[in-house]
């Protein structure tokens, strides 16, 4: 696996990614809608180099990860969804950790994190803490475990 920046011709590939991820743990079709703008790559946070795609040898995209931009202390993990087959074998725990290394290289104290349920178990083995719930940013009335990655200390 190789970690690289992502190009602005994979954003429609990384979305695709990304609906298929969020589809693995049983969400309906009118679910996926609802949370179809969220799940977007877009172009123009590629191009500001804030979009991270996993590969395997054969430059086929196994995982991707998106920051927003940096706000207070802190910057979001705005995205962060591995291919179905490729759940288990370490592609996240990569891209998380990235995304940790670049949220401290850009300046922020805290990686946050508004996850999906059935990813709140990575995160906290990660090192995540729960901090609350929090309301989901594509689904009315839904929430959503909030975490936090304090990144002031030593480096995980």
């Amino acid at each position: 696996m190789i970690l690289r920046a992502a190009r602005t011709d994979e954003a429609a590939t990384l979305t695709a990614l990304c609906m298929r991820s969020k589809r693995h743990w049983g969400y309906d079709d009118a679910f996926m809608r609802r949370c179809a703008i969220t799940l977007a790559v877009p172009g123009q946070a590629i191009a500001r180099g804030d979009v991270q795609v996993a590969v395997d040898e054969d430059g086929q995209p196994l995982g991707t990860a998106q920051l927003s931009p940096p706000f207070d202390d802190a910057i979001e993990l705005d995205k962060l969804f591995v291919d179905p087959p490729a759940i288990g074998h370490g592609v996240g725990a990569a891209l998380l950790r990235w995304a940790m290394d670049e949220t401290r290289a850009r300046g922020a104290k805290r990686l946050v994190i508004l996850a999906d349920p059935h990813a709140a178990t990575f995160y906290e083995k990660m090192g995540a803490r729960f901090l609350h719930m929090a309301p989901s940013d594509a689904v009315p009335g839904r929430q959503l475990p909030f975490y936090e990655v304090d990144l002031r200390g030593p480096q995980s």
